[in-house]
């Protein structure tokens, strides 16, 4: 290949290696952009999930709802459920991260250590599934979130894209779907069903609970009670 022509190559190859890191780039440092508008309280943000079910064409369900407008009892569950130390950690309780990359590095069967912000970006910029790239995109997001976003605010995106069955999105729709009356009007029995049902929502029915998801209903329900020392940066 003459000179000419081999310099010309490899300009075009430089070229299209810049765009595509541009590209990349870009894609990396967008969710990091769109934590910044949704600091905007009219702002409500959908989930990569609702995407995937557009794209899909099977549309989903989904009605906003004010943090205000959410019974106290649920969200008292959701923490007691998934994060009894969200008022206190900075996106990312590392005590329960450590015990997991100890359980991992022995060989031993892993639990969850997933903080509320961490399912919050993972719902809202990442995809589901278990990965260390997945692990690594969500820390720093969770982190950046964290401190940008109130706890409040924070709650209200986390109940209000989170996934309560097939195409069933937010803590309004779950409430009618699965008990016929508002997010504000739940009972500590429904909401205690509902946070348990939230790891799993597909196969665990808020509506029609199994033995196995009552018990632990009943566990939450328990704790959501003694929860008050818990919730201090949600309720004055």
């Amino acid at each position: 290949m003459p000179a000419g022509r081999w310099s010309a190559v490899r300009r075009a190859w430089r070229a299209r290696r810049r765009r595509f890191l541009l590209v990349a780039l870009s894609i990396f440092l967008l969710p990091y952009l769109l934590i910044f508008l949704y600091l905007l309280d009219f702002i409500h943000p959908v989930s990569t999930l609702m995407l995937r079910d557009l794209a899909l064409l099977r549309g989903y369900e989904r009605q906003w709802v004010e943090f205000e407008d959410i019974a106290p009892v649920l969200v008292q569950s959701v923490m007691m459920s998934e994060d009894g130390q969200f008022c206190v950690h900075g996106g990312v309780d590392w005590g329960q991260m450590r015990g997991v990359v100890e359980d991992a590095l022995e060989g031993e069967q892993t639990r969850g250590a997933s903080t509320i912000p961490m399912q919050t970006v993972k719902n809202l910029f990442l995809w589901n599934g278990r990965s260390f790239v997945r692990k690594a995109l969500e820390l720093p997001l969770a982190i950046v979130a964290d401190s940008v976003w109130s706890k409040r605010r924070m709650m209200e995106l986390y109940l209000n894209v989170a996934e309560w069955g097939d195409g069933i999105y937010g803590v309004e729709t779950a409430a009618r779907h699965h008990f016929g009356v508002s997010a504000a009007k739940l009972s500590r029995r429904q909401a205690a069903l509902l946070a348990v049902s939230l790891p799993n929502p597909i196969d665990r029915n808020a509506g029609k609970p199994g033995r196995g998801l009552r018990r632990l209903a009943s566990v939450i329900e328990r704790r959501a009670s003694r929860s008050g020392g818990y919730i201090t940066c949600l309720y004055d």
